[in-house]
């Protein structure tokens, strides 16, 4: 069965590769690598993320899924104020990540790490992703609903999908469990979307 990016330990020889792009108005440069999701190059979807969105203002944030961390990253660029987790499964892609925060010289304030590495209590009040679609639509939903309730109060997670691979049925599921999701934008067939906690 070939092996894909959210795989533990891929295979595959480990090459890297390097590519550079301005994200809110800051270069960076990002080591890529086998084995791990968009080798070389910013994905479509996450460049939709940052055409539509604006930088967050401050607080604790959540990458989920962070790959080599661009998402988190830039993040950590743009908001001096931010401390940002980044989790995957990959280890490959955990190694990437903390060497890129290294390089970008946001170490300090942005770790990549396992999911279970997270302290039980750490609670966020942003969640960015570019979901795994391809894990498959229930362990994709079994992921966001382990990670939502993690939000503090008035928390939003915004997330990324190609409407072809389920981006409205998506929002539409989230809001039938208990999470209020809104369309931000579209755009080259893919959704941004916000869900919202509540205080309760």
């Amino acid at each position: 069965m070939p092996e894909h990016y959210f795989t533990a330990d891929p295979a595959v020889p480990f090459e890297r590769e390097s590519f550079t792009t301005d994200l809110w108005g800051h270069e960076l440069t990002i080591d890529t690598g086998s084995g791990v999701f968009s080798r070389g190059h910013l994905d479509h979807a996450t460049a939709v993320l940052f055409r539509e969105l604006e930088p967050p203002v401050q607080g604790q944030f959540l990458d989920l899924g962070c790959g080599y961390g661009v998402i988190g990253l830039a993040i950590a660029r743009a908001v001096p104020l931010a401390s940002v987790i980044g989790v995957d499964v990959n280890e490959r892609a955990l190694l990437l990540a903390n060497d890129n925060a290294r390089a970008a010289g946001v170490a300090s304030r942005f770790v990549a790490c396992l999911p279970d590495q997270v302290p039980s209590d750490q609670v966020f009040d942003e969640i960015w992703s570019n979901p795994p679609i391809r894990i498959g639509k229930e362990a994709l939903r079994e992921l966001l609903l382990t990670w939502l309730p993690r939000l503090a109060p008035n928390g939003r997670m915004v997330m990324v999908i190609g409407k072809n691979l389920g981006g409205d049925s998506m929002q539409r599921w989230l809001t039938e469990q208990g999470w209020p999701t809104e369309r931000l934008a579209s755009h080259k067939g893919f959704r941004v979307l916000e869900t919202r906690r509540g205080r309760g």
